[in-house]
């Protein structure tokens, strides 16, 4: 059976011969041996052409928020891949007439436009002109683009045309066409037809006119060239050249052709995409995605990624973020105008020039603004748009007196605020210097709501929500009396709160732990040391328990990263970023089960099919059952972890339930609903935590500096972070019901004196529920904790000799 490059021969020399009927037979068959001589030499070696077949260009990937809003796309080159089947006629002809006319009747080059070009190089290069016409068909060009380098030499072109000959003798014309016109570049980052109607037309393949679609196909040859912008004369003469071919083709009549000339070229901007603002959530997922699947299948690979981004918790958290972090800035004091511009200088051209200016981060909801004016009642602004406003004294007063701290020309960002009656008023702000970080997620899934990991991703695009390391402090301690009640400790179990002295080792000074009040409350219940964030009998309880059980418990959550056995360590001296922090809170709320943050739903293939899911679930062979029958649905299947026991886990969110109602958490008692949490703030405060939760929703926030300094006397994590959590969750839960936390099966509620943890009397002055296991609550009888005073402690700093400072940070303080 003859080869596919043996059938071409014999159809060349066919072909000359034919030819040589009319000339000379001698130079037929010397033509017939160069062509012989041609496909041996050249034809070996060749890149194989048959992986045509499996042709999956680059394509866009991406990202969607959960509601289907687009997130952000990942491209080396923007491409909408099309069959040919759903390409109009129009333009389909038109580039076949504007570059391959024969084009469906020649056997991949074309020997009549081949021999017409080079009459036409020879008189051009009489002439002294170098630019020569070339004859390369639609075939040609996909055996160049795709397996082929662009090298002006004639082996290159030699290849080509063989490459051509047995691609023709694979794929069907329509399939060649397809590759083409899907492959091809044309001008404004457009890789083939479908990108370039978007780009210049604003339009899908369908919505194209005519001219429009000749204008596309006279693109090929020199895109920048027949750009119209710039060149609106040579790319009007390219389009109607194209349109003349498709008269002259037979393709088009001459009513349609001088309609279609007689359109002006109409360059319309791509409408804005709906796209949802997550800087710092998107890029992460850019890193998870590489990381799985190589830098190739994200860039090149067109994935549909829809994440679990929930865009109006994103939208709340990122402004109670930047407000948090704004308000404690300007407690810090004014620093000054961003910048300055010259008013004599710029003239009317202030607001392009105050547009122009890059201020290195995000505005948010924020203005830039420019001072044009300065009095005692406060200054005269004007914004980049060139309209002007006032700015009170009281609206900046926070940094000083208006004559003393602005000067006209000097450029700030303005907060807007809108009246009842739809007046707006303007405060003055200052980038802050301070960081932070918020994340919220679903407790029983894992899956991440929302993730902010700075001020402004365009100022640092280092995450500090997965990628900062910090010291968590107290919001550590809950995993300390987690293994208190692990070991057969009860809420209600006493602990002394009293001085303690920790012999460190040979070498080392005695350490002697503080409390943040520097006061000593006596016998104290785990609630209780919980609620008020009790360092001394933390470190008591860990010396007890033995902190082998303690990290233990903290390996199980997944936050005993740097985590060791000494006893500074139960007060958060180990390191944990916030995400893992958040995690391990919500493996609490949903009874110790374990957790994996995701940020993904569903991935799908560039064919729409599903590579990879977010929450996996087991089967329910149960389940498929048309209804039931008036009996208990099957459970389904959890294939979650268990790494806690539910009743412990329980009790433990019961305890934090009271962190927020009675202890260092009382700032969210104001939201009204059932909530729990912790604040953390480590030696010195130089972090600041909170991490709270409803029994479907949990959210964590860190403040911090970046190159860790303290953030003043008197802050912490009830100060710095919890604010932050109360405006995020404030408008997080609004128009939403309360839900209580769920009791697990086998814990007993008992009304008990939330302070002693014995049975309620007559003196008893609050009453909670508290949880027990079976056969632990409180007999009338029990010894229960003295009722604690934070006025009165029962031993003061004072009380103690000389030279009792702790000797070694301790690491959380409330």
């Amino acid at each position: 059976m003859p080869t596919i490059d043996g059938i071409v021969l014999l159809r060349v020399l066919t072909r000359l011969l034919r030819w040589a009927v009319g000339g000379s037979l001698a130079l037929g068959a010397l033509a017939g041996v160069a062509v012989i001589y041609v496909l041996q030499v050249y034809g070996r070696d060749l890149p194989d052409y048959r992986q045509l077949a499996n042709y999956a260009p680059a394509i866009v990937s991406r990202l969607h928020a959960g509601d289907g809003r687009l997130l952000v796309e990942y491209a080396q080159e923007k491409r909408v891949l099309v069959p040919i089947s759903a390409m109009p006629r129009n333009l389909t002809e038109a580039f076949i007439s504007a570059e391959d006319k024969n084009f469906y009747h020649h056997f991949g080059i074309d020997p009549i436009s081949i021999l017409g070009a080079s009459v036409s190089n020879v008189g051009r290069l009489m002439r002294g002109n170098t630019r020569f016409l070339g004859a390369s068909t639609i075939t040609q060009q996909v055996a160049k683009n795709f397996l082929l380098t662009n090298e002006r030499t004639l082996p290159r072109k030699i290849k080509e045309a063989i490459l051509s000959l047995r691609i023709e003798r694979t794929y069907g014309k329509d399939k060649i066409l397809e590759l083409y016109l899907n492959e091809i570049y044309l001008g404004r980052g457009s890789y083939g037809v479908a990108a370039a109607a978007l780009n210049y037309f604003d339009k899908s393949l369908t919505e194209l006119t005519l001219a429009e679609a000749a204008f596309l196909a006279g693109l090929p040859q020199a895109p920048s060239r027949y750009d119209p912008v710039g060149n609106a004369a040579a790319a009007r003469a390219r389009r109607d050249y194209v349109i003349d071919r498709m008269e002259i083709d037979g393709k088009i009549d001459a009513a349609s052709a001088a309609e279609a000339r007689a359109q002006p070229i109409e360059v319309r901007r791509r409408g804005a995409t709906e796209f949802v603002s997550a800087d710092y959530f998107a890029d992460e997922a850019r890193r998870r995605l590489v990381a799985a699947f190589g830098e190739d299948v994200l860039y090149r690979g067109g994935l549909s990624v829809r994440t679990t981004l929930d865009a109006r918790i994103q939208a709340i958290t990122d402004k109670a973020l930047r407000d948090g972090l704004s308000a404690y800035d300007r407690s810090q004091g004014w620093r000054g105008a961003l910048g300055r511009i010259d008013l004599a200088e710029a003239g009317d051209a202030w607001p392009e020039t105050l547009a122009k200016l890059d201020l290195g981060f995000s505005l948010g909801g924020w203005r830039r603004a420019i001072v044009l004016e300065t009095a005692a009642a406060g200054v005269r602004l004007g914004f980049d748009d060139g309209t002007e406003a006032t700015m009170s004294a009281e609206a900046m007063a926070w940094a000083g007196q208006p004559r003393e701290i602005l000067s006209v020309g000097d450029i700030v960002v303005v907060e807007p605020a809108t009246g009842a009656e739809g007046s707006v008023s303007y405060s003055l702000r200052q980038e802050p210097e301070v960081e932070g970080a918020v994340v919220a997620l679903d407790p029983h899934t894992g899956r991440v709501f929302a993730l902010t990991g700075g001020f402004s991703f365009q100022r640092s695009s280092f995450n500090r929500a997965t990628q900062a390391k910090r010291q968590p402090g107290s919001s550590f301690k809950p995993f300390v009396y987690l293994a208190a009640l692990e070991h057969g400790y009860t809420p209600s179990s006493i602990v002394l709160d009293a001085p303690l002295v920790i012999d460190q080792g040979p070498g080392l000074p005695l350490w002697r732990p503080d409390n943040y009040t520097t006061r000593f409350y006596g016998p104290t219940t785990l609630r209780v040391g919980v609620e008020r964030s009790r360092n001394v009998m933390t470190v008591r309880l860990a010396q007890e328990l033995g902190m082998e059980r303690v990290v233990d418990v903290a390996r199980r959550f997944g936050i005993a990263g740097g985590l060791g056995t000494n006893l500074a360590a139960a007060l958060g001296s180990n390191e944990v970023d916030l995400l893992s922090l958040t995690a391990a809170y919500g493996e609490l709320v949903n009874g110790g089960k374990r957790i994996e943050p995701t940020l993904f739903d569903r991935l799908q293939d560039r064919f729409g099919r599903t590579i990879a899911i977010g929450e996996q679930r087991a089967t329910c062979p149960s389940c498929q059952v048309a209804a039931y029958d008036g009996g208990q649905p099957p459970a389904l299947p959890d294939p979650r972890a268990q790494i806690e026991d539910p009743r412990i886990a329980y009790q433990m969110v019961n305890i934090l339930t009271g962190v927020v109602e009675r202890g260092t958490g009382r700032a969210a008692a104001g939201l009204g609903v059932p909530m729990g949490g912790k604040t953390g703030t480590s030696n010195d405060v130089k972090d600041a935590w909170f991490v709270g939760f409803t029994p479907d929703l949990v959210l964590g926030v860190f403040v911090g500096y970046d190159q860790p300094r303290p953030m003043g006397d008197h802050q912490g994590g009830a100060t710095l972070a919890a604010p932050i959590f109360v405006e995020a969750m404030e408008g997080i839960l609004k128009d939403t019901k309360p839900v209580p936390f769920r009791v697990p099966p086998g814990v007993q509620l008992v009304r008990v004196d939330a302070e002693t943890g014995g049975l309620p009397n007559a003196d008893t002055q609050s009453v909670i529920l508290e949880a027990f296991l079976p056969g632990t609550q409180p007999a009338r009888n029990a010894v229960t904790a003295a009722r604690p005073s934070d006025s009165e402690g029962y031993g003061s700093a004072s009380s103690r000799r000389a030279g009792s400072r702790p000797a070694v940070s301790s690491g959380g303080l409330y």
